[in-house]
């Protein structure tokens, strides 16, 4: 295998009218895929997806923005049965997102499941795909700092470390730091072929806690967006 993906939605409706098209290409390049999902529906559809080929994974999770009101009993169990797939790597996409969340009571929810994701992760001994927007361009990205405190509490907790790769990373130096101490790796995708401001931070990550990312079928790389 030459390349793997670390983070994409293939299951995605976008991939409706070329899916088996689109994963034989990669496939014939010799390009694995981890098929992440982000609710019970797409989380169900990665690990069916997964198990039709051998270079293709699936991760099983519920992304901050798809949190409508805090995750029943019922709904949890359902999450952790998919987790007993051979095929489910991680759990993820989980995280907290206070771009499209901005009010202080909904990020108190997220904050909340998060936690209850990473307590199911430690329970099946799973790394997690940790979803990290803050609330505005140019602001002290407060959704960071947070992020890694929910993590030190589950340590203390758990008195075990949660491994995992914070996906999509656009955090500074200090931050990455942050996450390379606690044993995370850094995903990095298309945006860092169009917004330069993130240089010196991918170039202070060592090569190896470095992982590739299409995030497909969004944030394609320059020329392609």
């Amino acid at each position: 295998m030459v390349i793997f993906d670390s983070h994409c939605h293939p299951q995605f409706p976008q991939y409706d009218n070329d899916r088996e098209e689109m994963i034989a290409r990669a496939l014939g390049a010799d390009i694995g895929m981890i098929c992440v999902g982000t609710d019970l529906k797409t989380s169900r559809q990665a690990i069916e997806l997964a198990q039709n080929y051998d270079s293709v994974w699936a991760t099983v999770g519920l992304h901050p923005n798809d949190i409508d009101q805090q995750l029943t009993i019922d709904n949890l169990q359902q999450y952790a049965q998919l987790l007993n797939s051979p095929k489910v790597v991680a759990v993820g996409e989980i995280g907290l997102d206070y771009y499209r969340t901005p009010e202080p009571e909904k990020q108190e929810i997220q904050k909340e499941v998060f936690g209850k994701f990473l307590d199911l992760a430690i329970k099946f001994d799973k790394p997690i795909i940790i979803h990290s927007r803050d609330s505005a361009k140019g602001s002290a990205d407060k959704v960071h700092s947070d992020m890694i405190e929910i993590l030190n509490t589950r340590y203390l907790i758990h008195n075990t470390k949660v491994r995992g790769v914070a996906h999509s990373f656009t955090g500074s130096i200090d931050e990455a730091e942050k996450y390379l101490n606690l044993g995370f790796y850094l995903g990095f995708n298309g945006i860092i072929t169009f917004a330069r401001q993130y240089d010196d931070m991918i170039k202070s990550v060592p090569l190896e806690r470095i992982l590739l990312e299409t995030d497909a079928p969004y944030l394609a790389p320059v020329p392609h967006r």
